[in-house]
């Protein structure tokens, strides 16, 4: 009944419904304390979604941003949303502007707010309201380091993240990097959603392998979903 409320709730405002929507009832596997992966919950709507990337990505390019130490990120991004992540040799930050054009990032799809808003309420941390979605392109042989997601005003908010295309190896280690890992894999269509007490842990991604993909190719793509102030 729960669900059913939010969903009504948010057709309206959302413009999506149970045809055009995410599984809710796919299967939930817990992580750890505060860790959700709903497997496989995207596959139905994937194209949509990779229609919404070539939107987003055709007014803001993919691009390969630079460390403040100078190195140049494996992983081409973009954003969308009120505000978007950025990194150069000034540092990380969220900006309200690429900073490349001066233009504001691409509005965030209605449905994708809905669906990620969805997501960390089943998960257990209540609407998440996110202003911000970076997006992530992996190319075979690029990867993502262990991080914590820190640069958020907010620590106390949850990340919502979806897969899509070449499955990948996700690390999940502990809260400082001497700590274990355990990994698992990300497939195509999966939701990862973690806060609370988990919120921040140690993460990233192992190498992509060599891969084809029928609707993505040789590519990944990883949408998280944050509230940056």
């Amino acid at each position: 009944m729960q669900q059913d409320l939010f969903l009504q709730q948010d057709e309206g405002l959302c413009g999506y419904n149970r045809s055009n929507s995410p599984n809710f009832d796919a299967v939930k596997i817990q992580v750890s304390r505060d860790a959700v992966l709903f497997k496989a919950a995207l596959k139905s709507i994937a194209p949509h979604i990779l229609q919404g990337i070539e939107r987003i990505s055709g007014a803001n390019p993919f691009r390969h941003r630079t460390t403040p130490g100078g190195q140049r990120m494996s992983a081409s991004m973009t954003n969308c949303g009120s505000f978007g992540w950025i990194t150069d040799t000034s540092g990380y930050r969220y900006s309200d502007a690429e900073p490349e054009t001066g233009l504001p990032w691409p509005t965030m799809p209605a449905d994708w707010y809905c669906w990620a808003n969805q997501f960390s309420d089943l998960a257990g941390f209540g609407v998440l309201n996110p202003d911000a979605c970076l997006i992530n392109r992996y190319a075979s042989g690029t990867g993502m380091g262990l991080h914590q997601d820190r640069d958020e005003k907010d620590l106390s908010a949850p990340i919502v993240s979806f897969s899509l295309g070449a499955p990948v190896l996700f690390r999940w280690g502990g809260f400082n990097r001497q700590e274990s890992v355990c990994e698992f894999l990300l497939e195509h269509g999966d939701v990862l959603v973690w806060g609370g007490a988990d919120r921040m842990r140690f993460h990233g991604v192992k190498k992509l392998q060599r891969y084809q993909h029928p609707l993505t190719g040789p590519y990944r793509y990883n949408l998280t979903f944050r509230r940056s102030q």
